[in-house]
């Protein structure tokens, strides 16, 4: 999945970083976990990992992946391959009309909606699927192990049918080639493990002051780009909550979701109260060079909130992305901050 400030390229990095400076870490916490890709690589590492994230569609994808140490069996449910069986669905075959497919009458093009995220045929399809797996919860036939691995089956799927650049803040005014592929679920990849992972889906400076660990990671938000307007359409499917819409491109209200990190006049002090609250032993922050915060400020909000000669600066040559058009203009940096915590 493209995620903004995803950190499929800085893993690497990232573990060099853990291991130059770490010893015997045992627990992680991803506080920021977003798509998950960095949880996972702890949970490649063998660390018991917390992780954590704002948004709805972000717990779903670890809850239904980094939490889970075997496929399910789905042994309730009486359907040898639920995965297989899902794609199967139509209108037709399901137990659902078109006037209660929500992503159908608000994100495809219809007699009420002009908005094009999704070709008709897929939009019903995410529907169907949708009610298909909360009907499943309901009645009780599948375990909650079970539905998270399939709602992220689900929400791992929808980008690859979707008519975006990479983010849903809007759509594309003609239909992308992807658009004309038939969603299709697969069975997320599990991470065989004998300990057990767990997933919030909470605010990371609530959250900080309730958890031990030897190591928390933090990837905030960098810009005033709120994370919940570009992954509105997703946060809407993995919630299925039918909110109401607003605007050209049906956005959820979220006025009350607004992250301190997005904001120039508070990013300073949402660092702050994190840093102070965080019971670990070790820190390591990613963040960029043209963030709110410059670097001379986040260095000392790290520095004042760990032992000071333990702190290290990483930065790294970045390649920008403007939709779908590198852009190799110099200057921009991803960094990684390390201390140790007081």
């Amino acid at each position: 999945m493209r995620y903004i400030g995803g950190k499929s390229l800085m893993t690497e990095r990232i573990l060099s970083v853990i291991d130059e400076n770490t010893d015997n870490v045992k627990t992680a916490v991803d506080l920021f976990s977003g798509s998950g890709i960095v949880a996972a690589t702890f949970k490649h590492q063998n660390y018991k990992v917390t992780a954590n994230d704002a948004l709805y569609f972000s717990y779903v994808l670890n809850r239904g992946t980094l939490c889970i140490n075997k496929a399910p069996a789905f042994k309730k449910l009486g359907i040898k391959n639920p995965i297989e069986y899902l794609n199967q669905l139509t209108i037709e075959n399901a137990e659902f009309t078109l006037e209660d497919c929500f992503v159908y009458r608000h994100f495809s093009p219809n007699e009420t909606c002009q908005r094009m995220y999704f070709q008709n045929e897929n939009a019903v399809k995410i529907d169907i699927i949708r009610m298909t797996i909360e009907q499943w919860k309901d009645t009780e036939r599948i375990t909650e192990d079970e539905y998270y691995y399939l709602l992220a089956s689900l929400v791992s799927a929808v980008p690859f049918v979707s008519n975006i650049t990479g983010v849903y803040a809007a759509y594309l005014k003609h239909w992308d080639a992807r658009t004309y592929n038939t969603l299709t679920l697969k069975a997320p990849d599990i991470i065989a493990s004998r300990k057990k992972h767990m997933a919030y889906h909470m605010d990371a400076n609530e959250l900080a002051g309730m958890i031990k660990s030897d190591l928390t990671y933090i990837d905030p938000p960098y810009n005033e780009r709120q994370y919940l307007p570009n992954y509105h359409v997703l946060e809407t499917i993995a919630r299925y909550d039918r909110p109401a819409l607003k605007g050209v491109t049906g956005m959820r209200d979220y006025a009350d979701e607004k992250s301190a990190y997005c904001q120039k006049g508070r990013a300073a002090e949402a660092f702050n109260d994190l840093l102070g609250r965080l019971n670990t032993k070790y820190i390591l922050i990613s963040y960029n060079n043209e963030g709110l915060l410059s670097t001379e400020e986040l260095t000392a909000i790290v520095k004042a909130n760990g032992i000071e000669n333990t702190f290290r600066l990483y930065e790294y040559d970045y390649r920008r992305y403007k939709n779908k058009i590198p852009n190799n203009a110099s200057g921009l940096k991803e960094q990684l901050y390390f201390i140790r915590k007081k």
